[in-house]
Formats: structure tokens, C-alpha cells, sequence
């Protein structure tokens, strides 16, 4: 009938056969997720009072920040109510609004990664036109464009499942959703599907890895002309938080969609595990890497403290 090809909601994955200790996953999750907002309002409020760090390279900060509280809000609080109150229910409309917001702030984010790279390069490379190239204007605009560009390509995604029929099973992979999880339970050709979810990821996440490498090779060359080892650490150092952060993006994101792509057969819990590690690891981590990297974050810190 109407119903089994329109569901009314889906139903999030449990981890079997630990049902017992959902009470203490959901206290972990909840301590990272105290972690995330706390370390992320702490970044982006320092850097709004620090007039010192009102430049590109923090502002690129900033944004990071904004987007890991809005990603880990838009799941990890659902994700509480099921392991807490055994809510194990999501809305379609809700599925689809919580898939959009996913892989819309997860290519934002990686914009931003992309930004923060060419600054490494400017500033390195070019230090002396560094000011003059990318001003605040310039940083707000590229803000834009990343908004712009990560609803622009992944809009589409819900609109393709909307009209899907799903006849079949509603039992997700994981306790949030994501398009490839949902796409699989439709009992009708996704190709379109598959073909613009590929085509988005390649030119947004992959598109963006590349560029981030070919900065970074600039970058090495750079470096290695500099006279003496101590200059080429002192100025390579100012790329290791950044690198750090981007290790910390991309390897939950790989290992994710490998995990969708080849793990077919893999136990549950390993599809739970990398979702949540791709939620909440980068969120947690940022905010952590950058106090311990950046001098006047920490004076901050200990002053606030």
C-alpha cells in the first residue's frame, strides 16, 4: 500500500548484542559532545575577543568551528535521545533534513580546509603580498562561497530520494542518516541517485584533497630553498595544526565510505563506530589541535580559566 512505498520513518541502527550498555555509550557520546561545543564556543569566542587574531588564518578558524557545532547538533542529540530513551524512530522529512545538513556541513567544512591551505601557501610563499591578497573581505567572500557551494551540490540528494519508493526494509547503518544508507533501502533504480552522489563527493571532497596536496607540495619547495634547517621548521611548523586538522577530516571520511563501499558483510558495530568517529572526532579534535598549536589560544585559555 501508500505506506510501504512512502515511510513515515526510518529506524536507526542499535549496536547488537549491547543493548544493555546503551546508557553508558550515550554517556560517552555525550562527554565528546560536551567536548566539541565547549573547545568550538571557546575558539570562536577568544577569537572574538582577541583583536590580535582578526586575521584570515583565524577567521578560516572560526568558521571550522561554527561548522563542527552544527554538525555534531544536527546528530549527536538525536543520537542521545535513542540511546537514551530508546527513540529509535526518525521522520522521513527528519531523515532527509538530518542527511542534507551532513553532507552539505561536511563539504563546507572541507572548502574551508581548501581556504586555510592557500592561506598557508600565501603566507609561506608570498609573505610579503599575503596582506594585501587575502584581506577580510576576501575571507568573508570565501566564506560565502563555501555556503554557496556545499548547498549547491548537495541539495539534490534529498530531492533524487524524495520521490523513491521504499518497500523494503526501514532499518538503518547507522544512528543518524546519510544518503548512500538511505539510497540502499529504496526498492527502485537509484542510479541518478548514485551517479550525482559520486559526481558530488569527487568534486567537492576529492577535488578539494587534491588542491590541499598540491598546496602543500608548493608549500615543501618553498621551504626547502629556505638557507637553513632552522628556518625551514620554523616556517613548515606554522603548517602542522592545519595539517593535523586535515588528517582528522579526510581519515574518518575515507574510512567511512570505505566502510559503505566494501563493508557490506562487516559487523554493525563497525559501521556505528566510523559514523560516530566522523561526527564527533573532528569536532573534538580541531579545537584541541589548535590550543595546543597556536601560543595566544593558550594565553587565552589560561586567562579564561
Amino acid at each position: 500500500n501508500s505506506s510501504d512505498l512512502s515511510p513515515s520513518s526510518f529506524i536507526l541502527a542499535s549496536i547488537p548484542g549491547l543493548e544493555a550498555a546503551h546508557f553508558w555509550v550515550a554517556i560517552f557520546l555525550c562527554s565528546m559532545y560536551i567536548v566539541a561545543v565547549t573547545g568550538n564556543c571557546a575558539v570562536l569566542f577568544i577569537v572574538k575577543t582577541e583583536p590580535s587574531l582578526h586575521v584570515p588564518m583565524y577567521f578560516f578558524l572560526c568558521m571550522l568551528a561554527a561548522i563542527d557545532l552544527a554538525l555534531s547538533t544536527s546528530t549527536v542529540p538525536r543520537v542521545l535521545s535513542f540511546y537514551w530513551f530508546n527513540n529509535r524512530e526518525i521522520s522521513f522529512g527528519a531523515c532527509l533534513v538530518q542527511m542534507f545538513l551532513i553532507h552539505t556541513l561536511s563539504a563546507i567544512e572541507s572548502t574551508v580546509l581548501l581556504a586555510m591551505a592557500v592561506d598557508r601557501y600565501v603566507a609561506i610563499c608570498h609573505p610579503l603580498r599575503h596582506a594585501a591578497i587575502l584581506t577580510n573581505a576576501v575571507t568573508a567572500k570565501i566564506g560565502l562561497a563555501a555556503m554557496a557551494r556545499g548547498v549547491l551540490f548537495f541539495l539534490p540528494l534529498p530531492l533524487l530520494l524524495l520521490p523513491l519508493p521504499f518497500c523494503g526494509s526501514r532499518l538503518l547503518s547507522h544512528s543518524f542518516c546519510l544518503h548512500q544508507d538511505v539510497m540502499n533501502l529504496a526498492c527502485a533504480n537509484t542510479t541518478p541517485s548514485v551517479v550525482y552522489g559520486l559526481t558530488a563527493i569527487l568534486l567537492v571532497m576529492g577535488l578539494d584533497a587534491v588542491l590541499i596536496c598540491l598546496s602543500y607540495i608548493l608549500i615543501l619547495k618553498a621551504v626547502l630553498r629556505l638557507a637553513s634547517w632552522k628556518e625551514r621548521l620554523k616556517a613548515f611548523s606554522t603548517c602542522v595544526a592545519h595539517i593535523c586538522v586535515v588528517l582528522a577530516f579526510y581519515v574518518p571520511l575515507i574510512g567511512l565510505s570505505v566502510v559503505h563501499r566494501f563493508g557490506k558483510d562487516l559487523a554493525p558495530l563497525v559501521h556505528i563506530t566510523m559514523g560516530n568517529i566522523y561526527i564527533l572526532v573532528p569536532a573534538v579534535l580541531n579545537p584541541i589541535i589548535y590550543g595546543v598549536r597556536t601560543k595566544q589560544i593558550q594565553k587565552r585559555i589560561l586567562n579564561l580559566i
